[in-house]
């Protein structure tokens, strides 16, 4: 029984039973995400208030009962065999926090707000990720992150550094004349939408030297983006074309053998 749910809550078990219990969980996640958008309408959430704290209340006791069963099962995985530590190390995976942090707010004293309940059980989507056919391209999308960790860490660096250096020098050259620049995380906050070329226009610069350093952020903010695109575009191609090639047949050492050696 032990093995047998573990496989069904893990999706390792690919019968109806497995299916039907995977896409009741979904469906019941999907509704608590309409359920929080619906809420927040006046009307909608002022008359159906009894219906939602019903729908609550049977969302956790459901939600509760899977961080039970996940515990419980857990020992079936090879992994996590000790009853106490097998269960500690699943209990601290981060699907797993996902989960408490879903349940634990509605059983605190005094409650919480419910709508950021539901926005936490949200992310429980992601643990049925596994469960459908887009597996592949999440485990690809991963794979190509870690390969080039290094490279996006420096893009990373760089843009920090332009950002800190544009911003301190737009400071320098618009806080008297512009009050809004007061400071230079405020600065950092205009040179961050300008690096994005997003433009939400709150913070524009009005002197000649502001708007010269404006326009050179503006066009150096499309190269840098450019550079970390092209990078996982490239990535996502070679690790495309890897996971394409069949598998190499297994070298047999013997093959280049004389038949004497085999005497």
């Amino acid at each position: 029984m032990r093995q047998r749910v573990h496989a069904i809550l893990e999706g390792l078990a690919d019968d109806r039973l497995a299916r039907a219990i995977n896409l009741g969980l979904l469906l019941l996640i999907l509704a608590n995400v309409t359920a929080v958008v619906a809420e927040t309408v006046p009307m909608i959430g002022k008359r159906h208030a009894a219906a939602f704290a019903a729908f609550e209340q049977f969302s956790v006791l459901v939600f509760v009962l899977e961080y039970l069963a996940r515990l419980w099962a857990c020992t079936a995985d090879p992994a996590l065999t000790h009853p106490i530590g097998g269960r500690l190390r699943q209990a601290l995976r981060p699907l797993t926090l996902i989960d408490l942090l879903a349940i634990l707010p509605a059983l605190l004293p005094g409650g919480v707000d419910l709508r950021t309940l539901r926005a936490l059980r949200l992310l429980r989507v992601l643990r049925l990720f596994k469960l459908t056919r887009h597996s592949s391209a999440l485990q690809t999308f991963l794979q190509v992150l870690r390969s080039k960790a290094p490279e996006l860490a420096s893009i990373l660096f760089v843009l920090l550094l332009l950002l800190v250096m544009t911003s301190s020098l737009m400071y320098f050259l618009e806080h008297e004349a512009n009050p809004k620049f007061d400071s230079i995380p405020t600065a950092m906050w205009w040179g961050i939408v300008t690096f994005t070329t997003v433009g939400y226009g709150d913070l524009t610069p009005e002197t000649i030297g502001g708007r010269l350093v404006g326009g050179c952020v503006a066009v150096l903010g499309i190269g840098m983006f450019a550079i970390p695109a092209g990078l996982l575009g490239a990535a996502f191609t070679a690790e495309l074309e890897r996971r394409r090639q069949p598998p190499k047949p297994p070298s047999n050492p013997t093959a280049g053998s004389s038949p004497a050696a085999h005497s």
